[in-house]
């Protein structure tokens, strides 16, 4: 059984099936088959209804996420659903206060069975999909399954510094990830916490270094600008230094000379030619790493007399 970030089965022909008819409904819940609907309107109480077109459906507020019912996840996860494809089962059929047939659906159920046959698999490590949901400043959320929230810390979205997970991602953006950290204690209800990981997927210091030359012009992007010199974002993962110029600031668009690549200090040197406020951000990346298993990353170059490492 495969399970995905929550959207991802909504365009497909077989969901598209699955939820044409009350009948195709009846047998979701005959065969407990997980599907996607649009979510139109959170009520007053935080009862998410679905719309099929033909008929509606409801998800009473217990039964829209893992641990609402007990407090540990708060309603934004509901009100957020509007104007969105949610994942649920259906649970059955009942009709409304005008007769009409309505559908009864449950996202919890939905989240429990990727907890428990999906999430609850992994280990530290393991490179997984994910999609990400929302940003803030101190890192990106994001879904590894029907919803299912976890995190990439800031720090953890690349070498390279940043201001803001903004400069890195945008959200419904897919993405890959490698489990940092699984941290227990949660009980049965949420499940354990995870935390991701992006960077080691971007290639270590050497790997990024043979994408250039000395003697070559590149563009770049300033990411810091400190007394001794300004930072110049090459790649994701491999930053150089240049010597300082007035009128730079964080985030401006550069366009840099590779004076010197130095791998037993892991440093380039560069020479500003030119700045400008273009406000272009590359969201495409060429992962390195992009599934499988990571016991060990070495960052730093074998040259060097600095160990910069992540152990999972």
């Amino acid at each position: 059984m495969e399970f995905f970030p929550e959207g991802e089965l909504f365009c497909r022909e077989d969901n598209k099936l699955f939820t044409s008819s009350k009948k195709s409904l009846e047998e979701c819940m005959a065969n407990n088959r997980t599907v996607e609907a649009p979510c139109i309107v959170c009520d007053s109480r935080h009862n998410l209804i679905i719309d099929f077109g033909f008929m509606k459906g409801m998800i009473p507020r217990s039964e829209g996420a893992l641990g609402i019912e007990e407090g540990l996840t708060r309603d934004i996860a509901l009100i957020s659903r509007v104007n969105k494809p949610v994942c649920f089962k259906v649970t059955g059929f009942t009709k409304d206060s005008f007769g009409r047939d309505t559908v009864m659906l449950s996202r919890r159920a939905a989240q429990a069975e990727c907890m428990q046959n999906y999430v609850k698999q992994f280990k530290t490590g393991n490179i997984i999909g994910v999609k990400v949901t929302h940003l803030e400043q101190f890192g990106a959320f994001v879904d590894i399954g029907c919803g299912i929230p976890s995190l990439i810390p800031i720090d953890a979205v690349s070498v390279s510094r940043i201001s803001h997970p903004a400069d890195r991602f945008y959200i419904g953006q897919k993405i890959h990830a490698v489990v940092k950290s699984i941290e227990s204690g949660y009980g049965n209800i949420t499940g354990d916490k995870i935390t991701l990981s992006h960077k080691e997927l971007l290639g270590t210091w050497a790997e990024n270094a043979a994408n250039f030359t000395v003697g070559e012009t590149v563009a770049g992007i300033v990411r810091s600008v400190e007394s001794y010199g300004v930072f110049v974002e090459l790649a994701p993962n491999l930053a150089g230094l240049a010597e300082l110029r007035e009128n730079v600031k964080v985030n401006q668009q550069a366009s840099v000379y590779i004076k010197a690549i130095i791998p037993e200090k892991m440093k380039i040197k560069l020479i500003i030619v030119d700045i400008c406020d273009y406000n272009y951000i590359n969201h495409t990346y060429d992962y390195f790493i992009d599934s499988g298993h990571l016991n060990r990353w070495v960052y730093s170059t074998p040259e060097s007399d600095k160990l910069i490492v992540s152990e999972f």
